[in-house]
Parts: C-alpha cells; sequence; structure tokens
C-alpha cells in the first residue's frame, strides 16, 4: 500500500474506530472467509461459484462447501443475497474499510487497552511509521473535522 493509502486508510480506521465497539466474536473472519469477502468486494454479484473459482479452486473445494462458507458470512452480516430464477448472486453489506476498522478497533482494545496514542507511539517506535508520516496524519484528521458541518 502506498503512503498516501495508508494515510488514508488510518485516518478513516482511526475516525471509524473511535466512534465504534469492538466486533462481536461471532463477526469475526476467518482467513478463509476473508478470502471470499475480498473476492466478494471486488465482484459485487458473484455466484458462489464464481466465489470458488476466484478463491478456492486450486484447493478443490465443492460449490456447496463455498455455498456453505457464503451462507456463514451471511449470517454474519457480511453479505446478503439476490435470488435471479435459481442462482443466488452475493455482495457485501459491509464495505472493506468498515470491516477494517473494526478489526482495528479490536486490535486496539485487545493489545493497547483501547489506547489509540498507544497504538500510534508503538507503530512509531517500532518504525511501521515515520513520525512526519503521523504529523501528517494529525493535520490530515484535524482539516476533516474543520470540514465537518
Amino acid at each position: 500500500m502506498d503512503p498516501k493509502g495508508l494515510t488514508a486508510w488510518i485516518v478513516n480506521a482511526i475516525h471509524y474506530s473511535t466512534t465504534m465497539h469492538s466486533i462481536s466474536p461471532q463477526k469475526h473472519l476467518s482467513p478463509l472467509e476473508q478470502s471470499f469477502m475480498e473476492y466478494v468486494w471486488k465482484h459485487p454479484n458473484c455466484t458462489a461459484e464464481m466465489c470458488r473459482q476466484g478463491t478456492l479452486s486450486h484447493r478443490g473445494f465443492r460449490e456447496s462447501t463455498v455455498r456453505t462458507i457464503l451462507k456463514n458470512l451471511e449470517k454474519k452480516g457480511y453479505v446478503t443475497h439476490e435470488v435471479r430464477g435459481r442462482t443466488f448472486f452475493y455482495r457485501a453489506l459491509e464495505s472493506k474499510s468498515s470491516v477494517a476498522a473494526d478489526a482495528t478497533r479490536q486490535l486496539i482494545d485487545r493489545f493497547c487497552a483501547g489506547s489509540l496514542r498507544e497504538l500510534l507511539v508503538g507503530m512509531v517506535d517500532n518504525q511501521m511509521i515515520k513520525p512526519g508520516e503521523l504529523r501528517q496524519l494529525a493535520e490530515e484528521i484535524a482539516s476533516r473535522k474543520e470540514k465537518r458541518p
């Protein structure tokens, strides 16, 4: 991810994480579910077969397994479907940035005692973000606050 994209993602995640509660355990995405969500985000209105070919064809999963995974994602509130004829077409209910922000909030809660400051200081200490980038981030957040009605 380019630095500008990273900054935008962090700004959105920080904004969202300060206004939302952490995600519940039943909403947690397994790595397999996340690979499906990545596909659904990129291909709205996809079928189970499209998901299978786009994510798992190399692993030999049957379409029934794929439908079960999609059904679980629907129960968790990540996707919904529309029936056309006898075919289900799936689309995401939550944006990728919203799901990322939920995961960020969970990370902050679990590892930083809910402190966004502790997370950001840790990122600087571990050279994940440079102090200058953090200053730019603060400026961008301040500018967004000024633009709010």
